[in-house]
Formats: structure tokens, C-alpha cells, sequence
């Protein structure tokens, strides 16, 4: 038995975790579309609540259009360009030597325009593809054999519940006759902050929050969810194995590795959502663990921890920490997992670029 717990123990991987250079930010951005072109880093858009505000003690949200890239460490990070607009909370996902940005939202409404950006020999370029059907933001999607799945989100700023869209673009037909096409829905709750992923061909709908009005109230709630369910093109939706606990707003899409097997890094379980207000800067952050699914086993397996150091006096100084961050995408850069700046407490950004490195 002990051999055999070993044997078992071996198979799980682990990630060696690392740090690149920090987005030139002193507060950093959530809800940054980020991904790879012709080799370089590349982070866009996003929002902050600018450096010594909170949204409790006044602070206004600002929206970003700045794009940097980052070739390495050694050369560091710089702006090459800005987006059509300032922007954030969409979905961004790699696409031959560019990245595509799908949907967002500033601080009045949501989008639905479609952008291709690629940066190639010192310029930046910015093209437009199908539009989606409505504005959304707060969605989730993943490419798979070049068709694009965008899951839930919000319709508007002010929505009051969360979307159950589920679309597909095939980017394998030519430009002109690529349209959105409606997929059936899962069948479960519209959600927003899910998490896309895929294995073997199959899209993965992963947690995610739906909102609700309680009967004699007027303030829109979440309700975090643990639910997950998986896509065939042939034969429709299946639920899966419940995760242990919500995920809502993790990196994504989830990284899945050669074995086929999907991880989730930390996210958002809900259990100090009612107090944001009351925590405010002594809010701990969310979770950390790192999450991993094995589809011949329908099971989930933590199988380690994001890397946070937590430096003295993170309530007024938590840049100088390194948190679990969420709202922000995965994006995988030379065989390596990069998670790029994100929300790092309710209210509080970070600019850091965790990197994991699978052994």
C-alpha cells in the first residue's frame, strides 16, 4: 500500500514557481486581456483603482488602453501601442502569432466588438473580426482546433442577472463568412466568472457566480457555484464532478497539461463576499490552492498552492506582497504558466507576473 501511494504520489505534477519582471504600474490592473505574439508578453487594457484609493473610501474606478509587451527579463517591459478604447474584463485567447480580445467593458458599458492583435517587427497591429451577438463581459472562453467558445458574463454594467450564451466562432472559414454561431446551454445556472478550459477536444465550463435579487431587496447578490460541466460537439452537455469548493473570477483559461490533466490556480470561494465592506484592507485575499481534474476519474486533487509571500504590513502597503490573484487570463509563454497582474484582495490590484514552471 505504501509502494502504491508513492506510485500515486509521483503522478501528480507540481509547479516551481517564479516571478518576471513586474507590469511598470505601481498598482497594477484586473481585467487585462494578455497572451503571445511572435514571442513577446503581451499585456492590454485592464482597470484600477488609482494608487491610495479604495472603492469604499471614495475611489473611482480607471480603465486602461495602454498594450505592453515583454521579450525577457532583461529587456523589460514596454508600450508598444494603445487599444481602440480603455478596456477591460473580456476575454482574451492566443490565435496563430497574435491574440484574439473579445467583448469587455469600461466603466458606462459592455462590448461586443472582436479584436486580432499581433506585434510584429516593432509595430502593433489591430484587426477586427466578427462581432458577437450582444455585449458581454465577465464571460469565459477557450480555443479548441481554432474555434472560439465564449461561455456566460454580464450583458451591461447594470445587469442584473448573468448570461447563459454559449457561442462558437470557427476562425477555420474564410474571413467573410465567419459569423457567431448559439450553442444549446448548459444546463445549469447562467454564471459569469467562469472558468473555460478543454481537454482532449471537449470544452470545460468550470464554477462560475449567477446573480440573484432576494425576495424585499434591491441589491443584486452572487451565488457562488461549484457546479462544472463539459461540452461535446456530437453529444451536447455532461455534468462532471462538483469542485470542492467555488472558483469563481481564476485565471483562465485552465491550463491543461500533455497528461490531459486540467489545473485551476486559486480563485474566489465566496466565503467573505458579505464582508468586503466590513474587511475592506484587512481582507486576506482569496484562495490558493492549485486545482487539478482527472477526466478517466471525474475527480478533483489539490495538488499544491499559487505562490504568495506576504510581506509586514499588507493593509496599507500590499504591493509589497505576492497574492493569488484572480480576474486576470493564463497564458502560456515558452512551455511556462503565465499569471499576469489581477485583483489580488476586493479593491486591490497587483502588478507582479507569477510564472509556474510544470516539473
Amino acid at each position: 500500500m505504501i509502494i502504491a501511494s508513492c506510485e500515486t504520489a509521483e503522478k501528480i505534477p507540481v509547479f516551481e514557481w517564479s516571478q518576471l519582471s513586474p507590469v511598470p504600474d505601481k498598482v497594477g490592473f484586473a481585467g487585462s486581456f494578455a497572451g503571445i505574439s511572435n514571442n513577446h508578453l503581451i499585456v492590454a487594457g485592464g482597470a484600477q483603482f488609482p494608487e491610495g484609493t479604495r472603492p469604499w473610501s471614495g475611489g473611482v474606478k480607471t480603465w486602461n488602453d495602454k498594450v505592453l509587451a515583454l521579450a525577457s527579463d532583461v529587456k523589460g517591459w514596454k508600450e508598444i501601442g494603445r487599444l481602440p478604447r480603455a478596456m477591460g474584463y473580456g476575454i482574451s485567447l492566443n490565435w496563430k502569432d497574435g491574440v484574439l480580445l473579445i467583448g469587455g467593458a469600461n466603466q458606462t458599458k459592455h462590448f461586443q466588438d472582436v479584436y486580432f492583435i499581433r506585434y510584429q517587427n516593432e509595430q502593433l497591429s489591430i484587426d477586427t473580426l466578427a462581432s458577437l451577438p450582444h455585449p458581454l463581459a465577465n464571460s469565459c472562453g477557450v480555443m479548441i482546433d481554432n474555434i472560439v467558445y465564449v461561455a456566460g458574463g454580464l450583458s451591461s454594467p447594470v445587469a442584473s442577472s448573468a448570461e447563459s450564451a454559449f457561442w462558437a466562432l470557427d476562425l477555420n472559414q474564410p474571413r467573410e463568412q465567419q459569423q457567431w454561431k448559439k450553442l444549446p446551454s448548459w444546463p445549469g445556472e447562467a454564471r459569469m466568472l467562469g472558468v473555460a478550459g478543454q481537454i482532449n477536444g471537449e470544452f470545460y465550463l468550470l464554477s462560475g457566480t449567477s446573480l440573484y435579487i432576494p425576495e424585499g431587496d434591491s441589491v443584486v447578490h452572487r451565488r457562488y457555484l461549484r457546479d462544472s460541466f463539459v461540452f461535446n460537439t456530437g453529444k451536447g452537455w455532461r455534468k462532471i464532478k462538483e469542485l470542492p469548493h467555488p472558483v469563481v473570477a481564476a485565471p483562465t483559461p485552465a491550463y491543461t497539461n500533455a497528461n490531459q490533466q486540467l489545473f485551476i490556480f486559486g480563485g474566489d470561494d465566496g466565503s467573505r463576499a458579505e464582508q468586503n465592506t466590513i474587511l475592506k484592507d484587512k481582507h486576506p485575499g482569496f484562495r490558493t490552492e492549485t486545482l487539478m481534474y482527472d477526466a478517466q476519474k471525474d475527480n478533483w486533487t489539490i495538488t499544491g498552492a499559487v505562490f504568495t509571500d506576504r510581506q509586514p504590513n499588507p493593509e496599507n502597503n500590499p504591493g509589497a506582497s505576492t497574492w493569488a490573484p484572480v480576474t486576470t487570463p493564463l497564458v502560456v509563454w515558452n512551455k511556462q504558466i503565465v499569471i499576469p497582474q489581477g485583483e489580488a484582495r476586493p479593491g486591490v490590484r497587483t502588478n507582479r507576473v507569477l510564472a509556474a514552471n510544470p516539473q
